[in-house]
């Protein structure tokens, strides 16, 4: 969780203190830490059985909106917090080490977590995607699927995708929520089934 206070992002950096904006602000933060144990007792699977793919924005971080701690959840990020294939891979993964360490029952709740606002929304406009395709190497018509003009139904589209997919275990709970970045709340859209 974020320990810093609205002054810390205010007062101006010393001789003492990493340039902001740099990476060895983060690795300070990291020292203080590791000094205080906070990486203890921090186990594999998560111990509230949840697996939320989100988006990479900054202001929709799943550790803050929802309160999670280290080890509570599995966390996978991406542009729009889109259900790719290299996603439904990950999910598959974890899925089949957890089926190893526990044989029967949930496995736990796959969360997929869209929010206003979204910069994904970029994909579909002609000239941004051709672009952006053109820099990546990737078909315009992957793109434009992944733009998000509509959280609800994109997080309801990524929700059936995933319950498609032959890859993903029968013994996952699937649901879809968006966040809203104006209010700070987050409404479930797809129930888990």
């Amino acid at each position: 969780m974020n320990t810093r206070t609205p002054t810390d992002q205010q007062q101006p950096p010393d001789s003492q203190s990493p340039e902001p904006g740099s990476f060895a602000t983060a690795l300070a933060r990291n020292r203080d830490f590791a000094a205080a144990g906070g990486h203890e007792g921090a186990v594999v699977l998560p111990t509230l059985r949840v697996f939320v793919i989100g988006c990479l924005d900054p202001r929709v971080d799943p550790a803050h909106i929802l309160g999670l701690e280290l080890s509570d959840a599995i966390v996978v990020r991406n542009v729009g917090g889109r259900v790719t294939p290299e996603v439904i891979d990950d999910v598959a993964f974890i899925s089949q080490i957890a089926e190893n360490v526990l044989p029967d029952g949930d496995l736990f709740e796959v969360a997929v977590l869209h929010h206003t606002q979204c910069g994904a929304a970029a994909l579909g406009d002609d000239d941004f995607r051709r672009a952006y395709a053109a820099r990546v190497g990737v078909d315009e018509a992957v793109l434009r699927e992944r733009a998000i003009a509509d959280p609800t139904a994109s997080v309801a589209a990524d929700v059936d995708r995933l319950r498609g997919s032959k890859a993903i275990s029968p013994r996952l709970r699937i649901s879809g929520h968006v966040y809203d970045v104006v209010t700070g709340l987050v409404a479930t859209v797809v129930p888990a089934e």
